[in-house]
């Protein structure tokens, strides 16, 4: 599996070592000591080449989407090398098989989406003749040209003799430009826009250049203005000698351009060889006094160097915070780069004083009095184990994320669904603020208003909008009417106002986890009668699960089955796959799932069935927890083998090893949590279900003088399944791990042998948590 690395053509030095699968200019040596060292930013930028990707992935589902991000963690902007030059859907700036750059981008890219950018702004230089037209100015490049890292970008423009970097802040990007020869440099400053809107300026006076890049709603409510711009402030270290404005080619010597098709400012400077621009860039989504806010807090001088070194000191903090200890490189590369990953989103939104827009607003702007407002979630996928991995390495965040969604829900009177472009969108299916605020209330992680929490995810649960404007705005449940009066969803409700329409089993299967949530919350408030309506509810996915065939199915208003079944094709009732793949998505009660199917053996027989048919797809997110369902059964070692089986064939290094989309992080964080031996199935339970390591040790920094370490013991070094475990030296017999042990700190021991042990963690004492047992 992966990538020929003699055709890719990287060199990263890792520990002292050379290999060959970087994108660098030169050599860089990377102490022993670092973590930063091991990212491939490249990674996910080319077409999965995994095997299940290659099997059910089609189109755009083939694509990891991330993007060789200069970033800090969860920074409000990403800078990147742009090979694109529209902000279209499902169309990152950047695509690894791309030869021609146009620019460094200042992006909101929703990292490994297929989304589409937003608010973005791209600064490209030329030398010689000025150029203002995207087809006359891009520059051809080679991989041997680039030189990627999360703190720096560089690429030599032979076109133009100039080398070009960027490195990063939160919210800012600094840009040097270095001549090789003497000429003629000119910088093109463009507002990104597939609307024909926006607006630059160049001010004569201050050399200050501005402007914004108005943003519009995707999905609910699609091309309407979000109520938000992207704002961007510049300066530059150098003097101006020639400047104007450009739309589609054509130039003009006015100073200020705005709403034409193509627009841009460009700016001219004489260089000799060896000599420098830097290029000082602010964002904000506030706006553009914000955005100067920004540039004169986090990069008030000119040093670039400082900043790249400051960039990459907080990668190495962040990263730090797990150690590895492994002789595989290549397991530690595609690690640290999931970690990479899965720490670019959520997105930061609020300015340095505090301010920024208001969710599903008119351009209005709000003041945080402490925290961090965040945006960007991509809930359907990131509740899953994104979030719950923050919850263990950064559960102030995560607090600062519940506080985020209940504003969100206060600004515009409902929770959203998919809270992306500080807007409703409606997109996907579920309710996942529900699991989102519950997990880290249930967990301790409560510095947000848990009572307003509970008040909103209620609201969501129990009433549609009055409005039925505000309904198709996207607020509220999708199909709740049809949910509370069928107990499942009926094919005759197409669900019309959604962007995902039908799809009414997968709702059912995400409403009655979403439930079973606010149950769990509701009980810990002390709110009984909330309880034991939404328990009894999260049990409704059993209406929709056909005994007769042993799988999930459509159903009509009337009871009956849906006439053609067909399990393993894609339905219209079923999201992004198959009745037989998300017959498993019952996180909160896989026992209850077993005893509709029959017991136990049942359950493991159909758990063999998916894999014997090679059904089970790991890039679609409903069928992540799968392979570690075999912890509820007579046979965990099957989960040990299967997991080991997809870290292996499901991820790699190189441009090409991501399996699909790798959706704001929630396929790197499945990574992380897999490789180190535990995954949170049910992320609500706090509880985390063992499988075999793939390093030798872990070691989880998990508060100021507590790590929680797992030891892996192998009897031989193909060993691959669990003999048994021990915890603070004594014998443990569960197969799963809670969330109390990990923040506790302390050692688990997990030895491993290269036989099945069939009598570890097989008694239903050692199971996980389930509703029904």
């Amino acid at each position: 599996m992966g990538i020929n690395m003699n055709k890719v053509h990287i060199i990263q030095i890792v520990s002292a070592c050379f290999f060959a699968f970087s994108f660098f200019i030169g050599i860089k040596k990377i102490s022993a000591q670092s973590m930063v060292g091991y990212i491939e930013p490249m990674a996910g930028t080319g077409s999965a080449t995994t095997k299940a990707a290659l099997k059910h992935a089609k189109g755009d589902a083939l694509n990891a989407n991330t993007i060789p991000a200069v970033t800090t963690p969860f920074a409000m902007t990403q800078w990147t090398p742009q090979t694109q030059t529209s902000e279209n859907k499902c169309i990152p700036p950047y695509f690894y098989n791309d030869n021609v750059f146009n620019g460094i981008r200042g992006s909101h890219w929703l990292s490994g989406s297929c989304t589409q950018d937003y608010g973005s702004v791209t600064v490209m230089p030329i030398s010689g003749k000025l150029e203002t037209a995207a087809e006359a100015y891009s520059a051809k490049f080679e991989r041997s040209d680039e030189y990627s890292t999360p703190y720096e970008y560089s690429v030599s423009l032979k076109k133009y003799d100039i080398v070009t970097s960027v490195t990063s802040t939160a919210r800012c990007g600094m840009i040097k430009l270095t001549a090789k020869k003497a000429d003629s440099v000119y910088v093109l400053i463009t507002p990104n826009s597939d609307y024909d809107v926006g607006y630059i300026k160049i001010d004569e006076k201050t050399g200050e250049i501005s402007g914004y890049n108005p943003v519009h709603r995707i999905y609910q409510g699609w091309g309407k203005e979000a109520g938000f711009d992207g704002h961007f402030v510049i300066n530059i270290n150098r003097k101006i000698t020639r400047s104007g404005t450009f739309s589609q080619g054509k130039i003009f010597s006015s100073k200020i351009i705005s709403n034409q098709k193509a627009i841009g400012v460009y700016l001219g400077f004489k260089l000799n060889a060896g000599e420098t621009i830097q290029i000082k860039v602010g964002t904000s989504f506030s706006d553009l006094n914000g955005a100067r806010k920004n540039l004169l807090s986090e990069m008030p001088d000119w040093d670039y160097g400082k900043i790249r070194t400051k960039n990459r000191q907080q990668w190495e903090k962040a990263l730090s915070q797990i150690i590895l200890k492994t002789d595989s490189e290549k397991d530690k590369r595609i690690f640290y780069t999931a970690y990479y990953h899965a720490m670019q989103q959520p997105r930061l939104y609020n300015d340095v004083d505090g301010v920024y827009p208001k969710f599903a607003s008119n351009h209005q702007l709000a003041k945080l009095d402490e925290g961090e407002y965040f945006d960007d979630f991509s809930l359907w996928d990131t509740y899953r184990a994104h979030l719950p991995l923050l919850e263990i390495l950064q559960p102030d965040m995560v607090s600062n994320v519940a506080q985020s969604l209940i504003i969100k829900g206060q600004q515009g009177g409902y929770l959203p669904i998919f809270p992306c472009w500080n807007s409703y969108t409606s997109e996907m299916i579920g309710d996942h603020c529900s699991s989102v605020i519950a997990s880290a209330c249930l967990k301790g992680i409560n510095k947000f208003d848990v009572k307003e929490g509970y008040r909103l995810m209620r609201q969501n649960a129990f009433d549609l909008p009055d409005n039925k404007e505000d309904y198709i705005e996207g607020k509220g449940r999708r199909a709740l009417d049809s949910y509370l009066k069928y107990k499942y969803i009926p094919l005759e409700d197409s669900v019309p106002d959604a962007f995902h329409k039908r799809e009414q089993v997968s709702r059912v299967l995400e409403y009655a986890y979403d439930d079973f949530a606010l149950a769990q919350m509701a009980k810990k408030l002390g709110k009984k009668a909330d309880y034991m309506l939404l328990i009894e509810r999260s049990g409704y996915y059993k209406n929709v699960f056909d005994k007769q065939v042993g799988l999930v199915r459509g159903r009509h208003e009337n009871g009956s089955w849906i006439q053609q079944f067909h399990p393993d094709r894609k339905e219209s009732y079923i999201t992004e796959g198959t009745p037989r793949q998300y017959t498993f998505y019952i996180p909160h009660d896989i026992n209850g799932l077993s005893n509709l199917m029959g017991g136990n053996n049942k359950l493991e027989q159909a758990l063999d069935s998916l894999f014997l048919k090679n059904e089970y797809w790991h890039g679609n997110e409903p069928g992540h927890q799968i392979p570690f369902l075999y912890n509820f059964t007579r046979s965990p070692w099957k989960s040990q083998s299967a997991v080991r089986d997809i870290l292996r064939e499901e991820y790699s290094d190189g441009p090409g090893g991501l399996s699909g989309n790798d959706d704001a992080g929630q396929m790197s964080a499945w990574y992380m949590f897999s490789a180190m031996g535990f995954y949170p199935v049910n992320p609500v339970s706090g509880e985390y279900l063992l499988c075999a390591p793939l390093f030798d040790r872990t070691s989880i920094k998990v508060g100021e003088k507590k790590t929680f370490v797992i030891e892996t013991s192998k009897a031989s070094p193909g060993a691959g399944f669990i003999r048994s475990v021990l915890w603070k030296g004594k014998e443990y017999n569960k197969n799963f791990i809670t969330y109390e042990m990990i923040k506790a700190g302390g050692t688990l021991v997990i030895y491993l042998q290269e036989k099945p042990n069939k009598n570890w963690g097989t008694a239903s004492i050692s199971h996980p948590y389930s509703l029904s047992r």
